[in-house]
């Protein structure tokens, strides 16, 4: 455990982060040298005044304001939900987009390892794993393919054919009921194909029931498939039920296994990677261990050419300054304000604001405003230019960093990024996030040694040795850059250990049902 009580992130925040438990009357020394008597007792991870903060005056953090103090706060008190609140956040940025260009990266000294063995496909791109995929286009078809693929997994063709990495049933909720051809439609269909014509799969069996809304034609309208990957489509009412229908399944992955078997791993460069970067159950350590750490781990890899992406619109809200100013053109700029300020207008028209994203979790974490969530957010994504922002699902085609627009619900934002491309996603978690995914495996980052011991199981990173040996955020990040290379050589994270990934094709539902 460090020696130190405190830790202050900039030299100008008014609060400090509690590195232990502290008693009220205690003195606590800071990491930046004094010592502060504490007025009350302080959780860990929670914030502290360092010094008098009057009612109103601003809070802060990370040298951004996260928020507004209701009451006067003393030198030494807890600052938290009782004593602080969101404070209205202005498009003044929306002025600055034609001028916020991206200033040149400092340069990066590369690691030595810049490779790693992937599957090489026929359009160039490369996979991480190598599964069979059961597509759904309607809920009403998604019994029928949850069980083809259950019966295929059971019948042992993957002892068979070891190359293949598991069948996965792509289902979901949706596919009727919408508003016509709509945009939470047109959105479904990006995700379905974004999941069918992935590098990580290597085949796939479209199913529909036969009179939904989500027609197989409009469905599959300008796909194009490789030419190595065998896909066949049918619907239920067409094949005579449901009992055919899973027969008819079970023998078309059977036919197709031993072609999509016929892979090899071989030694590709890092620049093949497309990396999504995601959080959840976030805490006040997010910020200072596994998110910066991982921003380094995302610099690496964009400075030898690959991809990473940020995601989960909502919680970058009160912080795209940050990202505003790496933009490397004003029309990438505006299109990032563009969906916040959907997003605004989205929340108010259900009677909410953009400060509902923390949970209760991440509260509890001490995290107090969606603006001092959405600063340990972003440290996700490094100090890369960013190049382009990303509809929901869209393909990720541009190298460097990117954003996506997505949810700040983990499951959904997790789909968007997979839909886009991503052929791995790294995720940092405070509170302990049980999360896995099918086709494209998650490594999970441990924000404290806390939650590492607890679920040991889970996390694949503990992070929270930062502060607790004083670890350096760039060893980390660099430790952290190897084990995403492992995880794409093959290496199983712990969630695809436990078998996550079959409840967590989460489309994002836009739209009215009627």
């Amino acid at each position: 455990m460090s020696a130190h009580a405190l830790h202050a992130l900039e030299a100008q925040d008014n609060v400090a982060v509690a590195l232990r438990d502290l008693t009220a009357g205690s003195d606590a020394d800071l990491d930046s040298g004094g010592v502060l008597p504490l007025a009350g007792d302080i959780p860990r991870g929670h914030k502290v005044a360092l010094r008098d903060i009057a009612d109103g005056e601003p809070v802060i953090k990370y040298g951004h304001v996260i928020g507004v103090a209701t009451r006067p706060i003393t030198t030494g008190e807890h600052v938290h939900s009782h004593n602080l609140v969101f404070s209205p956040h202005g498009a003044s940025q929306a002025s600055d987009a034609g001028t916020a260009l991206a200033p040149d990266a400092a340069p990066l000294e590369l690691p030595e390892r810049r490779t790693f063995l992937g599957i090489r496909r026929s359009d160039g791109s490369v996979a991480t794993r190598n599964y069979l995929a059961v597509v759904s286009s309607v809920n009403c078809s998604a019994t029928v393919c949850k069980a083809i693929a259950a019966r295929t997994e059971a019948s042992g063709l993957l002892e068979q054919y070891p190359t293949i990495d598991g069948v996965m049933a792509v289902t979901h909720e949706q596919g009727c009921g919408h508003a016509g051809e709509s945009e939470g439609l047109q959105t479904l269909r990006r995700t379905l194909m974004g999941y069918a014509t992935h590098p990580n799969v290597g085949g796939v069996l479209l199913i529909g029931l036969g009179c939904e809304m989500n027609r197989m034609e409009k469905l599959l309208e300008g796909i194009e498939f490789r030419p190595e990957v065998p896909v066949v489509r049918f619907t239920v009412q067409d094949e005579g039920g449901t009992k055919a229908s899973i027969a008819r399944g079970v023998r078309e992955l059977q036919a197709m296994a031993p072609a999509v078997s016929e892979v090899e791993r071989e030694e590709v460069p890092v620049s093949d990677l497309v990396v999504g970067l995601n959080c959840g159950g976030s805490d006040g350590w997010s910020a200072v261990t596994a998110n910066p750490a991982l921003g380094v781990a995302s610099d690496l890899i964009v400075a030898q050419g690959g991809r990473s992406v940020l995601a989960e619109t909502p919680e970058v809200y009160g912080a795209e300054d940050l990202l505003i100013r790496r933009a490397t053109s004003p029309e990438v700029a505006q299109a990032l304000l563009d969906r916040l300020a959907w997003w605004e207008r989205y929340t108010a028209a259900d009677g909410g604001s953009m400060d509902n994203n923390p949970s209760p979790g991440n509260k509890e974490g001490g995290i107090t405003t969606i603006l001092e969530k959405s600063l340990g957010a972003v440290a996700k994504g490094g100090h890369s230019p960013m190049v382009a922002v990303y509809r929901y699902a869209e393909p990720i085609a541009a190298r460097g960093f990117s954003f996506m627009d997505t949810p700040g619900y983990d499951p959904v934002s997790v789909t968007g990024l997979i839909a886009g491309g991503c052929n791995l996603v790294v995720f940092t978690t405070g509170r302990g996030s049980a999360l896995g995914t099918k086709p494209a495996p998650i490594l999970k980052l441990s924000t404290n040694s806390d939650t590492y011991r607890r679920m040991s199981d889970d996390m694949d990173i503990d992070c929270g040795d930062i502060v607790e040996r004083g670890v350096p955020v760039e060893v980390k990040g660099r430790e952290i850059y190897d084990a995403i290379l492992d995880l794409a050589s093959g290496k199983k994270s712990l969630s695809e250990e436990l078998g996550y990934g079959d409840n967590e094709f989460v489309p994002w539902h836009l739209g009215a049902v009627t």
